[in-house]
């Protein structure tokens, strides 16, 4: 996977994680497929009740500088600046759904200081999660199956 597809799944993943505003999604085993320019990535991911807060946390300690939510008529907006090592991304995104059973993301990022990339550039990103069940037999709230079958892992 390219490093700019990577740094761009691995911050949609964590949307729903990203303030204690925002809703937490219903503990088990999710399936969230990511859209962009880059093509589609799935993954899937066993949620405890604690898991979106307890990365909510790190990402809050120090991987991003600015997590705003805001209450909409029809779900969430949502602000972020982040930096992973010398990639800084900033973005904005509206969460929909009911963190039950769906929800759904759409945003855009800018990504800068990419290897190899003298210009900025710009993602679009659609994300989808949905329940598939309970998490499967050993595995634990944060394990992450990676979309070539490889896991468990932790994000």
């Amino acid at each position: 996977m390219r490093p700019e597809a990577l740094a761009v799944t691995v911050l949609a993943m964590a949307v729903p994680a990203l303030a204690e505003d925002l809703p937490q999604r219903r503990p088990g085993l999710w399936e969230t497929r990511s859209q962009g320019e880059q093509g589609e990535v799935v993954a899937k991911q066993c949620l405890g009740p604690d898991t979106e807060r307890s990365l909510a946390g790190s990402l809050a300690g120090g991987t991003c500088s600015k997590l705003l939510v805001t209450r909409t008529a029809t779900g969430y907006a949502i602000e972020t600046e982040c930096a992973m090592g010398p990639i800084k991304a900033s973005g904005s995104s509206v969460v929909t759904g009911d963190f039950e059973t769906a929800i759904r993301s759409e945003g855009a990022t800018r990504l800068t200081g990419m290897p190899g990339q003298s210009a900025p550039l710009e993602r679009r990103l659609v994300v989808e999660s949905r329940r598939l069940g309970d998490c499967g037999p050993g595995q634990k709230p944060g394990d992450v199956v990676a979309p070539d079958g490889q896991g468990p892992t932790k994000p």
